[in-house]
């Protein structure tokens, strides 16, 4: 046995790799140990994140530099131990997720009754981060099922907490449709360890060329399942705009931002690195799961009156951008994944926390009995109306760029050998830029533009319009505008995503670098 053990010298900065995971752990089991300390709780909270936050930074950086970075539980060599392994994708993803979970984390001082604070609202929080690091930085197939079942948990929690029956039913149609994904997962891992003898991901890669082409494309087919329905993706969506609308609006903006971009993150690893053969066979079912998904998330959205209803088909929408990328699996292709994964988890997640104020502002969840916004509160029309021209693809802002390097993949693919498939995908996202417009420009004439209720008869001005105080102001829209500012600098001076992009596709597209940090390649006894 003793040939099995690890005998690596760990550079001190590697120990990063951990830290998203180990720290909000940690720091959940203490806030629920102050559970009646309230004010306590919330300021540990913010600091937790915010360490995490510079942890995450530090490990984005040294892997930029350096590559990326594993570490195997246990002083076991891998794939005997369960490995944490960040590349370029992992590292940045966990970044984003922390910078948005400290700025809800500022929201959710406004939007969340005395009640859910005593429930364990912060430590639920901290849980989430955990699921949701953990699921980009593991090197493990069922180390990612454990963070899957991690956020559902917490997931779960954060829905139920008011105890409202609206918030009761979403989190029973969450709940099961999510449940029945992790069975179908963990079914496909007792196929792949059946199948290769391991779950560790860089054994995989060396291991799956070597297998039963059908049963690794079955295999394949049941990892697309599970993750499209975590992802949201078409035609298994129909849980997600009938579920993210009834929480708080910071628990939605939380959620919206962060978990469907886990499926994404793993559709996006599994296809591409793990199992390219099998992702050849699946590709026709790709096209049309993000065709679907393109063009039937905005039609719903244009087709809803419930504000936060609305904002749930727009993810839809964006999740078909991400399938997109995989679908074309070339290097513009994947670089538009990868970065319009960023770009969700930060113009999501504003518009989740618009549409908390503005429901705050006109007491209404139904945009036929908001109007009248523009002129009592002109900030929030300003940010909303950037963010949706930032959903939509519009320049200069960051969405632009991801649908941009969609559509050169498109072309890409397309050109040489007048791939079909290609240009399906590529008229696909000029169509989801088109319809998410016009959903965009929809609700922001509904709820700013109109002077008041819609009627046949009269539209006159909105007697039911609250103004926000100086409390709501710092804490409700100072979170947002950070957001919808990174939203505008990243969209004019798009270099270092663009950068991102490009590493991410490499990466995924030639694993070796992802393979030898894990020592698998020479570290078999």
């Amino acid at each position: 046995m003793e040939g099995v053990m690890q005998d690596m010298a760990i550079h001190p900065v590697d120990w990063l790799v951990i830290l998203p995971v180990v720290l909000p752990l940690l720091g959940a089991a203490l806030l629920l140990m102050l559970r009646e300390a309230k004010e306590a709780q919330y300021w540990m909270a913010l600091g937790t994140v915010a360490v995490l936050l510079l942890g995450d930074i530090a490990l984005a950086t040294r892997i930029a530099e350096q590559g990326p970075v594993s570490m195997t539980m246990g002083n076991w060599l891998p794939p005997f131990g369960i490995s944490f392994t960040a590349d370029l994708v992992g590292a940045v993803f966990a970044l984003a997720a922390a910078g948005v979970t400290l700025l809800v984390l500022v929201y959710l001082r406004l939007d969340m009754p005395d009640r859910a604070r005593r429930d364990g609202v912060y430590p639920l929080v901290l849980l989430l981060l955990a699921g949701v690091s953990g699921s980009f930085l593991t090197g493990d197939l069922f180390n990612l099922y454990v963070w899957f079942e991690v956020m559902l948990i917490a997931s779960l929690g954060l829905m139920v907490l008011g105890g409202r029956n609206s918030q009761l039913d979403a989190t029973v149609k969450y709940g099961f449709l999510n449940f029945f994904a992790t069975t179908i997962f963990l079914l496909s891992l007792g196929l792949t360890y059946g199948t290769l003898g391991t779950l560790n991901m860089a054994d995989i890669v060396a291991k799956a060329p070597a297998a039963d082409p059908a049963v690794m494309a079955s295999i394949a087919a049941l990892l697309l399942l599970a993750f499209g329905m975590k992802a949201a993706a078409f035609p298994v969506n129909a849980w997600l705009p009938a579920s993210y609308h009834a929480p708080p609006a910071a628990v939605s903006a939380l959620m919206a931002g962060l978990l469907t971009k886990v499926g994404v993150y793993a559709l996006l690893r599994a296809m591409t690195m793990l199992l390219p053969a099998s992702r050849e066979v699946l590709e026709p079912v790709l096209v049309v799961v993000a065709l679907g998904t393109l063009i039937l998330g905005p039609l719903g959205a244009i087709a809803e009156t419930n504000l936060r209803r609305a904002l749930g088909f727009l993810v839809i929408g964006g999740i078909g951008a991400t399938v997109t990328g995989i679908a074309l699996n070339n290097e513009a292709g994947l670089a538009g994944a990868a970065t319009y994964v960023l770009h969700a988890m930060l113009t999501i997640t504003g518009l989740y926390l618009v549409a908390g104020l503005i429901e705050a502002m006109t007491g209404e969840t139904d945009t036929r009995r908001m109007g009248g916004l523009y002129a009592a509160a002109s900030l929030p029309s300003v940010l909303f109306f950037v963010l949706m021209l930032a959903v939509a693809g519009v320049p200069p802002f960051l969405g632009f760029w991801p649908k941009l390097l969609l559509v050169e993949g498109g072309i890409a693919g397309w050109a040489p050998n007048w791939d079909g498939w290609a240009l399906a995908l590529w008229v696909g996202v000029l169509v989801n830029a088109l319809l998410t417009l016009i959903a965009g420009s929809r609700l922001w004439g509904h709820i700013f533009w109109r002077a008041g209720h819609e009627s046949a008869e009269n539209e006159a001005p909105n007697p039911d319009l609250r103004r926000l105080d100086r409390r709501a102001t710092w804490l409700g829209l100072a979170p947002t505008a950070v957001l919808t500012l990174a939203v505008f600098l990243l969209g004019v001076w798009p270099e270092p995503l663009l950068g991102f992009g490009k590493q991410a596709a490499a990466g995924l597209l030639q694993s070796a670098d992802y393979v030898a940090a894990t020592g698998v390649a020479g570290g078999e006894p």
